[in-house]
């Protein structure tokens, strides 16, 4: 980091300390307009054509019976991670912005989802606690909210200056899942899952209600950094992610690799440990089993009769002699993608170029069939990614994030390499081949597809000489790669995407997480 950059985050990180301990009005308070930084009438609004709808023929991944419909339950779309959305985004006619400024500083909308009416429910990342929340689906209006704890990396952040353990931090919430009865399931930063709905009051409005709330801590280190504890001496995993298996059960994974079951029913809870892994990322549920990818192997898992978890296989791959920039550890950055004829892919962390990695998934493949194909992408030297794959058919697209930290790594108009990169496995199976490349330079975003009108849409930043830092959400052709059309959503630091999905409502709406808080593009009507 330079040294512009890092005293940038070391100011920030002192203001962090000076907003922290303000005691927030009980009332629900509606959000202003996200602050746009100086230089947003010197680059262009819009760029590019309005496409036309082609949609992408193909199957959708299985519709999971404990999950919210494909397209609304999570931040990779559906169990299987693919990343698409059945819902059409937007064309690029005429598109119109909003945003939701969440708080003074940070809160950061991340996995978004939407209920049976179209309502969203995100999970919004303040310095004062996460807070979950239901918003309006056109003006962003806060319907309800539910204050979530405080992270321990928040209180490290402010107390020692530290500002990167808050963006290295996948924990507190921030992977949740809408069940099939509109409920969220999460893991908050006490190692408690909750099950959380939401329902009307008398008054008219709405409420968050705790359905439910299952105690980790008898089977996960919880001795963690607080405002009264500031110095722990044992160990603190805090929970990374949660998704339901075909059973029902909901699997938990931390950052330590400890990979768990909840039984809904029972409230039984059963652990293993994966000694010396590190788990960061989501996970993706099959009927055949559960994928998970900790920083040195990928794993396919099935649940003992009691609950316990059981591998099924493991596949080491290369991780690389370090953590690179642009990815939070030493390891793949992406969540399991299950696809096609039951291949499973993801990437690798080898150190010139990363690898896309498609193996077989099923449980009888012998060790030495397994792998179908390890393609390279990206330039040599600059290729890494933190988030996950598209997948749909035979197909999937990766986008490099090399160079990204985090907010200040791209001030002052820079930018990274980009890229983005189609590969396709062979129909009959014999390995895999690139299709397209793309010089799309999407920083940190996970990018979605919509199979309605067959376009990829990217959270995208130019370098600018002027050191304005510029935002656009980017339509690219999935079938070609190219790009189709950008627009505005705005410029400076709060605009940045930092790790959060694009996502694509039921009304044609894309919505990006941003630092501040949230960004909605839509065409005119």
């Amino acid at each position: 980091m330079s040294r512009t950059r890092r005293a940038y985050a070391r100011a920030l990180a002192l203001a962090l300390a000076l907003v922290v301990p303000a005691v927030l009005p009980s009332g629900v308070v509606r959000a202003e307009e996200i602050p746009k930084a100086p230089g947003h009438r010197l680059v262009s609004a819009y760029e590019g054509e309005p496409a036309t709808a082609q949609p992408v023929p193909g199957d959708a991944p299985p519709q999971h019976p404990f999950l919210a419909p494909n397209g609304r339950s999570g931040m990779h779309a559906d169990a299987a991670g693919s990343g698409t959305h059945p819902y059409p985004g937007p064309l690029g006619r005429d598109p119109q912005v909003t945003s939701e400024r969440i708080a003074a500083l940070g809160g950061e909308c991340a996995t978004a989802t939407f209920d049976a009416a179209g309502r969203l429910i995100t999970v919004c990342g303040t310095f004062q606690g996460f807070r979950l929340k239901l918003l309006h689906p056109r003006t962003l209006a806060t319907l309800a909210e539910h204050k979530l704890p405080q992270r321990s990396s928040t209180v490290e952040a402010v107390t020692r200056l530290d500002f990167e353990r808050i963006f290295k931090d996948t924990s507190g919430g921030a992977y949740f899942y809408l069940d099939n009865e509109d409920r969220v399931v999460l893991a908050d930063s006490r190692q408690h899952v909750l099950r959380i709905a939401h329902e009307r009051t008398a008054d008219g409005g709405w409420r968050f209600v705790v359905e439910d709330d299952w105690d980790l801590t008898a089977h996960v280190p919880h001795d963690c950094v607080t405002w009264t504890n500031l110095d722990p001496s044992g160990t603190c995993d805090p929970v990374t992610s949660v998704m339901p298996d075909w059973q029902g059960r909901i699997w938990w994974v931390t950052r330590l690799g400890r990979v768990g079951t909840v039984d809904p029913r029972t409230s039984a809870v059963r652990a293993i440990r994966l000694e010396g892994e590190e788990i960061q990322n989501s996970f993706s549920v099959a009927e055949d089993g559960v994928s998970i990818v900790s920083d040195h192997a990928l794993y396919s898992f099935r649940a003992d009769p009691d609950g316990t978890p059981r591998v099924q296989w493991r596949q080491t791959y290369d991780r690389g002699t370090g953590t690179k920039p642009g990815s939070v550890n030493q390891g793949s950055g992406t969540t399991p993608d299950l696809f096609g004829d039951g291949y499973v892919a993801i990437t690798d962390n080898a150190d010139d170029r990363m690898n896309v990695l498609v193996y077989r998934r099923a449980a009888n493949v012998p060790g030495n069939a397994r792998l179908v194909c390890k393609v390279p992408v990206f330039t040599p030297g600059r290729s890494t990614t933190d988030n996950s794959l598209i997948s749909w058919g035979n197909s999937l697209v990766v986008e490099n994030n090399y160079g990204y930290e985090n907010p200040s790594s791209l001030l002052l108009g820079h930018s990274v390499t980009g890229g983005a990169t189609r590969v396709d496995v062979r129909e009959n199976g014999s390995g895999c081949d690139t299709v397209w490349e793309s010089d799309v330079r999407s920083p940190s975003t996970v990018p979605k597809l919509s199979t309605a009108n067959g376009l990829l849409y990217f959270y995208a930043k130019e370098p600018n000489r002027l050191g304005i830092d510029a935002w656009y959400l980017t339509a690219v052709d999935f079938r070609t790669g190219k790009i189709r059309w950008r627009q505005l959503t705005g410029t400076g630091p709060a605009y940045d995407n930092n790790w959060a999905p694009l996502t694509i409502g039921p009304d044609g709406t894309a919505y990006a997480g941003v630092f501040n808080g949230i960004v909605a593009v839509r065409d005119r009507d």
